[in-house]
C-alpha cells in the first residue's frame, strides 16, 4: 500500500537506481566460511568485477578475499550507497538501523525468517526503519537482484552452479527465489539476455508493483516478465500493469492457481494467493501476456526477441510437407491467417524451385532443399507485403543441410524486416541446433503447436498495444 501523500514510496521507488546501479556495496555478513552465503555473494562480486568499490562487513574479521573488512557499515568511510545483508533474521532490523544512519539508500535483504514463518513483528520493524530513512528495500526472504550492465550480482549461488545471463533488454521480476533461479539458469542456457533479475521475496517495503513501475522508465529494459504467487494489494498491481503494458509488453506467470498451491505460496512468502480467476480476468483485462508454465514463459520471451509483425497473415516455408500441414492445422484452430502469395511471389517461388515442386503456402521445398534454397525462399517471402509473419520448418536431418543453414536463418532474423520462428522436431543433433539459432535470438520450437502458441500471443500484442518498437532484442 502507498504511503499517505506517496512521496515517500516515490523516493523509495526512484532510490532503487542505488539498488541496480550502486557505486559502493556493503556486503553485511560476509565470511571466509567456503559454501556460506556470505562467502559466495563476496567471491560473486569480486570475480564478476563489479563496477564499483566492495566492503565486506562482519565483525569476525579484518580481511576478507584481500578487502579491508568491517565490524559494521558505520565503520566504513567514505559513501557507502548500497548493501547486502545476510545474517540471521533477529540481526536484520539493528544493521539496517546502522545502514541508514550511514545513508545508505539500496538495501537488499536476503535473509529469511520473517513474516513467511509468521514472525511478523520482526517484518514490521524492518518496514518502519526502511519507511525512517527512505531506503529502498528488496525483500527479505528473497534470492537477490542482477544487472549484467554494472556487473552487480547479489544472487548467491555460485557461478559454477548457476549460468549468468549475458545483458539483454529483458528484466525478470520474481516473488520466488526457486523459480527466479531457474529463470536465470535458462535465460543463460538459451543465449536470452537480461537488463535486470530482481527476486523480491516478501516484499515487505517494495513490492512487484513498484519494481516494474521503476522498470517502466529504465532505459535499458524493454519488456518485463512476472513470476507471482500473490499480491498484497490486488488494485495497485493491476493499475501498474495496464499503465506499464502499453508502454513496454508484460509476460506474467501465475502461480498458487488452486486452493492447496495457494495455501503454500502463503507459507512461502507470507502473501496470499487469492482467487485464480480474479487474477486470470485482472491479465485479461490489462491485456498483459499470461503464461501458464515456465517452458511457455521462455516461448513467448523467444518469439517477443523479433519485430513486431504489421498483421496475423503466416507464411510457412517447409522441407516436410505432414509438418507443413501441422502448422496450417494449428493457425486455423488459433485464429490466425495463412498467407495469400502474390503473383509476384509465385513468379519467383516458380524460378527457383524444382518443376516437380508445388507453389503455395505453405511453400514445400522438398527434403532435398539445400540451405541457397532455404535463403532464396525466404528472401521471396521477405518481400511478400501480404506476409506478415514467416515460420520456417526444418528438418535438419535432411543430408542437404549443414550448418550454412544456421547462418541463413541468422542473417533472415537479423533482416528485422518481419519476425521469423524456426520449426524443429528430432532429438539431440535437432536440439543441438536449436540451441544455437536461440542464442543468435532466432525464436526455435519443438512442435507447430508450442510456436503459434507464442505467435498468436505475440500477434495480439502488436495489434493491440500502443509499443510499435522492436522488444526482447
Amino acid at each position: 500500500m502507498r504511503e499517505s501523500g506517496s512521496e515517500p514510496m516515490e523516493r523509495k521507488i526512484k532510490n532503487l537506481k542505488y539498488v541496480f546501479e550502486p557505486k559502493s556495496i556493503a556486503v553485511i555478513g560476509a565470511t571466509k566460511t567456503p559454501s556460506k552465503v556470505g562467502n559466495v555473494l563476496l567471491k560473486n562480486f569480486i570475480e564478476g568485477k563489479f563496477d564499483g568499490k566492495i566492503y565486506p562487513v562482519n565483525p569476525k574479521y579484518d580481511e576478507i578475499m584481500g578487502l579491508k573488512c568491517y565490524s559494521d557499515v558505520l565503520k566504513i568511510k567514505g559513501k557507502v550507497e548500497s548493501a547486502v545483508i545476510a545474517t540471521p533474521a533477529k540481526t536484520v532490523p539493528s544493521i539496517l538501523e546502522q545502514c541508514g544512519k550511514k545513508g545508505i539508500k539500496g538495501v537488499i535483504v536476503l535473509s529469511g525468517g520473517f513474516a513467511e514463518s509468521g514472525n511478523t513483528e520482526l517484518e514490521e520493524k524492518l518496514k518502519s526503519t526502511a519507511k525512517k530513512y527512505n531506503i529502498a528495500l528488496i525483500g527479505p526472504n528473497c534470492l537477490g537482484v542482477i544487472n549484467p550492465y554494472s556487473r552487480l550480482d547479489s544472487i548467491f549461488f555460485p557461478v559454477f552452479k548457476l549460468q549468468r545471463p549475458k545483458p539483454g533488454s529483458i528484466s525478470f521480476v520474481t516473488q520466488s527465489g526457486a523459480v527466479g533461479s531457474c529463470i536465470v539458469d535458462l535465460a543463460a542456457y538459451y543465449g536470452v539476455g537480461i537488463s535486470k533479475f530482481i527476486s523480491y521475496g516478501n516484499a515487505s517495503v517494495l513490492d512487484e508493483s513498484d519494481i516494474i513501475d521503476y522498470l517502466s522508465n529504465d532505459d535499458s529494459t524493454e519488456s518485463i516478465i512476472v513470476y507471482i504467487e500473490g499480491t498484497k494489494d490486488g488494485k495497485k498491481f493491476m493499475e501498474t500493469l495496464e499503465k506499464v503494458n502499453k508502454i513496454k509488453p508484460i509476460v506474467v506467470l501465475k502461480a498458487g492457481r488452486s486452493e492447496k498451491s495457494s495455501k503454500a505460496a502463503f507459507s512461502h512468502t507470507g502473501n496470499i494467493a487469492g482467487n485464480y480467476l480474479a487474477y486470470s480476468s485482472a491479465f485479461k483485462q490489462t491485456k498483459v501476456i499470461e503464461a501458464k508454465d515456465v517452458e511457455e514463459l521462455f516461448d513467448y520471451v523467444k518469439i517477443f526477441n523479433q519485430p513486431l509483425p504489421r498483421g496475423k497473415k503466416i507464411g510457412i516455408i517447409t522441407d516436410g510437407g505432414g509438418l507443413g500441414v501441422l502448422t496450417t492445422d494449428a493457425i486455423e484452430e488459433t485464429g490466425l491467417d495463412i498467407a495469400d502469395l502474390g503473383e509476384e511471389t509465385e513468379k519467383k517461388l516458380k524460378k527457383i524451385l524444382p518443376a516437380y515442386a508445388n507453389v503455395g503456402n505453405p511453400l514445400d521445398i522438398i527434403a532435398d532443399a539445400d540451405p541457397e534454397l532455404y535463403k532464396k525462399s525466404i528472401d521471396i517471402f521477405m518481400d511478400d507485403p501480404g506476409v506478415d509473419l514467416i515460420i520456417v520448418i526444418v528438418l535438419f536431418q535432411a543430408p542437404a543441410l549443414d550448418e550454412r543453414l544456421l547462418d541463413v536463418l541468422v542473417e533472415a532474423s537479423d533482416d528485422r524486416r518481419k519476425p521469423i520462428a524456426v520449426v524443429a522436431v528430432g532429438g539431440d543433433y535437432t536440439h543441438m541446433n536449436r540451441k544455437i539459432l536461440d542464442t543468435y535470438g532466432v525464436p526455435t520450437f519443438g512442435s507447430p503447436r508450442d510456436a503459434i502458441k507464442a505467435i498468436k500471443k505475440f500477434t495480439t500484442y502488436s495489434l493491440t498495444s500502443r509499443c510499435r518498437k522492436c522488444i526482447f532484442r
